[in-house]
């Protein structure tokens, strides 16, 4: 049998890794092309007043975005007071009793179908039967869209995480007589406590850059909000608005809100990373 040349297969090999590295430089590059873009632009809008000061009105010089900052964190808190505990029993559910059951592998082809789909199709789908029925925006029903974007997020990363898990560790709990869930939650939980921890981050800064979801429900306001219950400002939706505006001054503020909420998803995912490794 006649060994062919080598020389075609090395070529090859060389080729393909050329162009790999090649595209993770070139990925590296646009990151970082748009971190530094967007810090040069929008440090000069950041100052004491853009925390605390409503935004002024069209075409005069100074305010802050502080109303839409407190209804983005009030939007995201709920959101994540709502996805996370039903995130984390979906996920036990899929790993711990459901594993290949029918309607575990439904529940995980319907989490990964609603992770691909469009933000602006769950904005609608809320818009459809929370805003229209009550016949105002509102702060829960951008929260309860941003809650539906996180949820398969953090049910598919609890069942990742607690599959990891050896069994032995659970087979070691039943054998001394402990109950089912008393194994998942203080033996299971605690040895993917990291994992767990990732899952809930990684779902945050999901949603943290959303703007259409929020536009069909939550919409916008130029005041402090009072309650959930009425349209909110918050930071997507006024980036949205101030960037298309012919306003210098509010397209300095854009870049700025921009800025802040690079800076939240950054540090959102170098903690998921930093809590990872810190456990391996």
């Amino acid at each position: 049998m006649n060994r062919r040349p080598p020389t075609g297969r090395r070529l090859i090999n060389f080729l393909v890794s050329g162009f790999s590295v090649l595209a993770s430089l070139l990925g590296i590059f646009l990151l970082g092309w748009i971190i530094l873009e967007v810090i040069y632009r929008g440090l000069t809008a950041i100052n004491f007043d853009f925390f605390i000061k409503l935004p002024t009105p069209p075409g005069m010089a100074g305010g802050g975005l502080g109303n839409a900052i407190a209804g983005t964190l009030a939007m995201t808190g709920l959101a994540t007071l709502i996805a996370v505990p039903l995130g984390l029993l979906g996920g036990v559910y899929l790993a711990e009793y459901g594993e290949d059951s029918r309607l575990a592998d439904n529940s995980r082809f319907s989490a990964n179908v609603l992770m691909g789909m469009p933000s602006i199709i769950i904005g609608v789908f809320i818009y459809a039967i929370v805003v229209v029925p009550l016949k105002h925006f509102s702060g829960y029903a951008g929260a309860l869209a941003l809650a539906i974007i996180m949820l398969p997020v953090i049910s598919r990363t609890t069942e990742d995480m607690l599959r990891l898990v050896p069994n032995t560790l659970r087979e070691t709990a039943l054998a001394l007589g402990a109950p089912r869930w008393k194994v998942t939650v203080l033996i299971v939980f605690r040895a993917a406590r990291a994992g767990l921890i990732t899952g809930g981050l990684l779902g945050v800064a999901r949603v943290s850059g959303e703007t259409a979801p929020l536009l069909f429900t939550a919409l916008n306001s130029p005041y402090w909000f009072r309650s959930l219950g009425e349209p909110m400002a918050n930071l997507t939706v006024t980036i949205f608005n101030y960037a298309m505006s012919p306003y210098r001054d509010w397209q300095q503020m854009a870049w700025g809100a921009s800025l802040l909420i690079t800076v939240g998803v950054l540090a959102l995912n170098l903690t998921a990373r930093f809590v990872l490794q810190e456990k391996r």
